[in-house]
Order: C-alpha cells, then sequence, then structure tokens
C-alpha cells in the first residue's frame, strides 16, 4: 500500500502483524499445546468467560442494552445476571460443565442467561429459536441440557415435548402467568427489569475455569442428518473477542499509523444487533464484543430496514451490519434519504458472499464510514479472515487474510497443499477451531484431522498476499457439462446490475449435462428489469456457459436461515420445475 502522512511507510499484513503481536504487547503470541497440537494462540486473551463478565461490571452506569423502550446498564444487568447464576445453582443444581439451553428471540434476557450460566461455569447451548418442536426436542436431549430458559412463543413448541425431556428446570421469559403450566417465570425468580438495581452486587463464586473447558455448544445446520452440536471452549470465543480487536489495530498500521490508545472518555460504540444471538456472529463477535468494550447494544425486534434505520438515527449507532443482503436493504430504503446516518463509523458483515459493488454503496452513502467483511464457521468460532477498511476497498471480492493466530491451506481432493492461486478446499487450523462435535465421535474425526486441521468444505482461491476468495461450498458447486462453475462469480455479475438487490444461483437438473445455471433475483425497490436484459447484463461479464438459462424475477426477499444466509436447498427445489427448460 502507498505511503501517507503517517509516522511511517504503510505496512505489509505479515509486518503488521509482526508489529502487532510482537513480546510486551497486548496481542503478544506464545505457542501452547492444545489437544496435541502446538497452536499459536494470544498470551493475553482472558482466560475465560467468566474472566469477561466480572471486568464488564466496571462500566458501572453506562447503557449496555436498549431494547424498544427498555433501557438496562451494565451495572443492572451484571446484579441480574448474578442473581439467575445464583438460581441455576441453588434451585436447579447445575455446576460446572452443566448444559443449559437458551432458547429465544432476540430479547435482553438473553443476554442476561448467557452471562449467568457463562458466570457459574456452565456450558451455554443456544437452540435455534426458528427450530419446531421436534428439532427444540433433539437439541435439548442430544446435548443432555438439564435447565431450558424460553421465550412465550418456544415454550408453546415445546409443550408436547416436556415429559419426555425429564428436565431440572425450565425458565419462561415474557410468559403471561396464565400460560406458564410447569414453566417458572424468569421475573418471579430474577425480578422485574426496574427491580435490578435493588438485587444483591456480591460477586458469584469462582467456578474454576481454565481457558480448554467446554464453554458453548452451537448446532450446525447440517444438509443431511441431525444438526451437530460444535463443542467450543473458553478459548475458543474468548479467542474470536481479541481477533476483533486485533483487526482494528491492523486497519491503522495498514495505514502507516499508530492505532490509537484507549480512551475511557470516548464516546460509546453503539451496537446494533440485527442477527441472531443464537448464531456464533451474534453471540462470539458482537454480544461478547460490545460488552467487554463497554459498548451500547441495540436491539431490533424483527429485521426492517426502515427500522433499522429508525434505530440508527434514534440511538446515534456507530456500527451495524449482519449479512450482505441487510446492507443492501439499508442502502435501497425509500427511507434513507430521510434519515440522520452521520454517526455510522462502521459496516460489518460476513456469513455469505457479498458483491464487489456493495462497497463502492457503502462508500457512496456512508461516505466517512469504514466497511468490513470477513468469513467464519460456527467450527472456527467466528471470526477467521478479516477483510478491513482500504484493504477492502482494494480487494472488495476477497473475504480477507487470516488472522495472526489462524493457518490455513488450501488443498486437493487428497488433502495435498495447492499453489497459490488454485482452487481447493479451506482447511483451517488455530485456538478458534472447536473441539469437535458432541457425542458424535466420527464425525470429529471426519472434519477435524491430523495436525488439528478444520476441513471447512469451502472452494476457495488464495492469492499471494494472502487474501482469500470464497468461491462456493464445495458439495453446492455447479458442475455443467465437466465445466465447474462458481455460483459466487455468477452472483457477483449479477449483483453488478444496478436493478438487482438479492440473487442466488442454483442448479437446473438437466439429462445430459447433468445441471445447468439457474438463478433467482430480488429487484430493489422502485427498479425494473427484464430476464432478458439480466442475460444479457451476465453474458457480457461471463463466458456463456456461465448465463443463467433461467433467471426467476422477484419482488419478495430470498428465503433465509435466522443467520441470514439463503436457503438454497429451497431454491433447488422451486427450480426442479425448469428442468428440460432451454432459454429463448
Amino acid at each position: 500500500m502507498a505511503e501517507n502522512a503517517g509516522k511511517w511507510p504503510a505496512m505489509t499484513i505479515e509486518e503488521a502483524h509482526a508489529f502487532l503481536t510482537s513480546p510486551g504487547t497486548p496481542f503478544e503470541m506464545e505457542t501452547v499445546e492444545i489437544r496435541g497440537v502446538p497452536i499459536r494462540t494470544y498470551k493475553n486473551t482472558p482466560r475465560s468467560l467468566r474472566a469477561i463478565f466480572d471486568l464488564g461490571r466496571a462500566f458501572g452506569d453506562r447503557e449496555f442494552i436498549v431494547y424498544e423502550d427498555e433501557r438496562l446498564t451494565f451495572e443492572n444487568h451484571y446484579r441480574a445476571a448474578t442473581a439467575f447464576g445464583r438460581v441455576l445453582q441453588d434451585k436447579y443444581g447445575v455446576k460446572k460443565g452443566d448444559r443449559v439451553a437458551l432458547i429465544m428471540r432476540n430479547f435482553p434476557e438473553w443476554s442476561i442467561a448467557f452471562w449467568g450460566i457463562a458466570a457459574i461455569g456452565g456450558v451455554v447451548v443456544p437452540l435455534n429459536a426458528w427450530g419446531t418442536g421436534p428439532e427444540l426436542e433433539y437439541g435439548i436431549s442430544d446435548s443432555g441440557s438439564k435447565v431450558v430458559i424460553v421465550d412465550h412463543e418456544r415454550l408453546d413448541r415445546l409443550r408436547p415435548h416436556l415429559k419426555a425431556l425429564g428436565l431440572n428446570g425450565l425458565v419462561a421469559v415474557r410468559t403471561p402467568d396464565a400460560e406458564l403450566g410447569v414453566a417458572e417465570a424468569f421475573e418471579t425468580l430474577v425480578g422485574k427489569a426496574s427491580d435490578y438495581a435493588k438485587l444483591p452486587a456480591d460477586p458469584l463464586p469462582d467456578p474454576g475455569l481454565d481457558p480448554e473447558d467446554d464453554a458453548t455448544i452451537f448446532y450446525t445446520s447440517g444438509t443431511t442428518g441431525k444438526p451437530k452440536g460444535a463443542l467450543g471452549t473458553q478459548r475458543n470465543i474468548c479467542t474470536n473477542l481479541t481477533n476483533a480487536l486485533l483487526g482494528g489495530a491492523r486497519a491503522f498500521m495498514r495505514r502507516g499509523e499508530m492505532p490509537p490508545a484507549p480512551d475511557p472518555n470516548a464516546p460509546q460504540r453503539v451496537t446494533l444487533l440485527s442477527v441472531p444471538l443464537f448464531h456464533a456472529t451474534g453471540c462470539h463477535s458482537i454480544l461478547v464484543g460490545t460488552y467487554a468494550s463497554g459498548g451500547k447494544l441495540v436491539i431490533i425486534h424483527k429485521w426492517n430496514p426502515e427500522q433499522a434505520l429508525e434505530l440508527i438515527e434514534r440511538e446515534r449507532v456507530t456500527s451495524f451490519g449482519g449479512v450482505p443482503a441487510m446492507v443492501w436493504q439499508v442502502l435501497e430504503s425509500p427511507d434513507f434519504a430521510t434519515r440522520d446516518t452521520s454517526s455510522v463509523e462502521s459496516i460489518g458483515y460476513g456469513g455469505a458472499p457479498s458483491a464487489p459493488d456493495l462497497v463502492a454503496r457503502i462508500k457512496k452513502q456512508f461516505p466517512k464510514c469504514h466497511p468490513s467483511n470477513g468469513y467464519g464457521l460456527t467450527e472456527t468460532s467466528a471470526i477467521t479472515t478479516q477483510n478491513l477498511a482500504e484493504d477492502y476497498v482494494a480487494k472488495p471480492d476477497s473475504a480477507g487474510v487470516a488472522v495472526p493466530v489462524v493457518d490455513l491451506k488450501v488443498v486437493d481432493e487428497k488433502g495435498n497443499e495447492l499453489p497459490r492461486g488454485q482452487v481447493g478446499e479451506l482447511w483451517i487450523r488455530g485456538p478458534n477451531v472447536v473441539k469437535g462435535y458432541w457425542n458424535k465421535p466420527e464425525a470429529t474425526a471426519a472434519a477435524i484431522t491430523e495436525g488439528g486441521w478444520f476441513h471447512s468444505g469451502d472452494l476457495v482461491r488464495m492469492d499471494e498476499e494472502g487474501f482469500v476468495y470464497i468461491l462456493d461450498r464445495a458439495k453446492d458447486m455447479l458442475i455443467r457439462g465437466g465445466e465447474n462453475i462458481y455460483c459466487v462469480e455468477v452472483e457477483d455479475a449479477l449483483y453488478a446490475h444496478p436493478a438487482v438487490m438479492d440473487a442466488a444461483v442454483v442448479a437446473i437438473p438437466h439429462k445430459v449435462l447433468g445441471e445447468e445455471v439457474g438463478a433467482i433475483v430480488q429487484v430493489a425497490p422502485g427498479k425494473q428489469v427484464t430476464e432478458e436484459e439480466l442475460r444479457a447484463h451476465v453474458g457480457k461479464l461471463l463466458a456463456a456457459f456461465k448465463v443463467p438459462i433461467k433467471i426467476e424475477i422477484r419482488h419478495e426477499p430470498l428465503p433465509r436461515n435466522p443467520n441470514g444466509k439463503i436457503l438454497k436447498t429451497v431454491l433447488r427445489e422451486d427450480m426442479k420445475k425448469y428442468e428440460g427448460y432451454r432459454a429463448a
């Protein structure tokens, strides 16, 4: 990168990482043995969630959570979480290592329960709030959770399954007394939010947690079979916090500037929470990161770009994001021009491919904003690569470079490492990789092989600087007559058209070629485009065999899971009706 007016020439990635992680720095690294493998770790990372929980109390009367008209300070949140931890211990017999399931939408009580469980050394099992009754029963039973915390809607789904589960305790949040049944009201056990300040201030007993102790079980949404519980450690989740902090510092070093020292009097960072807390991004990166840094978390009841803009203006939000589609919806909202968005300084997203055009649009509509993108999985405890600030503007189609404690390699089908620039599966090793899958030794052995390498299942290429380009899921890649077609490449071409807000490329079965390229797009509000125009547009950017033979145009959002990823399994079923179709 070019020199600027900073104190030194801008650094390469390697130079910035070496400087930031050198001995004596906050990000100093050391090598420790984890499950028999020497792994680089951050020497100064907190040892456990309990350590982070105790440190967060120092922010006192500063606001921590805003939900609609409710406001919760750090001190009152600490007292409520501590009170709930005592309930778990004294009433329900929860001990260090016991699993507690957490199933609700993004309410303030989600955070209170999470930190209460973590503070006593319990293992938090956040289950997908969109799950059906049988799916939730499976997650509770498979994890062996002793206690379950639910909201009103999840309680109704679980009622037919409660007898089979045989729980020690069932706690319901925001549920009318008349509908509790066998559940006990959170408000009865802990108190109403207005009374949190009256709760005891004494800390909980120290559970004696080590970095390799279990912390979380997040269930992955597999395409076949039952979901698998990714068993995360204290080190996994705490490492993610340090990775996030280092990324921001690296952006300064890349510009040739010294990262600013922490300023306790600086304005509070305000983050709009737009993704579920029951996924790694929402929990590890946003909840834990906001709590540890003394930020404010603004919870939106249900994602809506117009309400998001209202909250950005009202709460002076400094950071928001989610998946790329959410950012597009804000940028394209008819309310955008009427709202004051000048407080926004950063927009970050991941969890799904993003079109290179998105960076330019962000810089145009948020001139002082630093956009960022990243890559990670449930099994890597969120952050694995980061693409930030000027690097992202320079390489908008990349998911960034690995954080310093993570090793990456791109391999062929036999596991042989490939030269830079070639396409293969991404393997990942580091202190962020989970122990394995709960009670599934065979699945663990298949996913994490000798040397601690986790097989991501993602097809990527890596350039000479180490920037990773996500091309597709290995199992989702289209093969048309023997030619590999990476869905992301075609989706990027569609995104480049100004009328396209969202796009998904899926296979259309073909009896001779095997698969043909199909696409579904959502048109931006107020825009019009025909299928013929889109096919011609893609044809100018890509080879003819990559042009979709059918593009279905929609005006409603594409189906997504709770983490914002497009449900291509649903769309593949939709597109089967075009088997045998020929484009005009």
